[in-house]
Parts: C-alpha cells; structure tokens; sequence
C-alpha cells in the first residue's frame, strides 16, 4: 500500500514531464516535416564515401 503512496506522485511527475517535452517540440517546429525523413532511407546516395585502403 504504501508503495502508491509513491508511485502516483512518480506518474503525475513523469506525465507533466512528457507534456513539457511534447509542448517544447511543438513550439519548436519538430514536427512540421514528416515527409523527408522517411524518405531519406530510401536515397540511394551515400553521404560520403569511406577511404578504400
């Protein structure tokens, strides 16, 4: 029993934590380009080019 005595309190903690950090991405523009990043594993161009020894 009295481990609920902590364990909410913990959730509530981590919940408000969660909301912060979706808020803080929102504000930030994280989430306005869902396309490209899909799209990058699909490009066929190396990004560079490791020396060959």
């Amino acid at each position: 029993m009295n481990v609920i005595l902590v364990m909410i309190p913990l959730s509530l903690l981590l919940m408000i934590g969660a909301a912060i950090a979706f808020f803080w991405a929102v504000d930030h523009d994280q989430f306005d380009d869902m396309e490209t990043p899909g799209l990058l594993a699909l490009d066929d161009k190396p990004k560079h080019e490791a020396p060959r020894s």
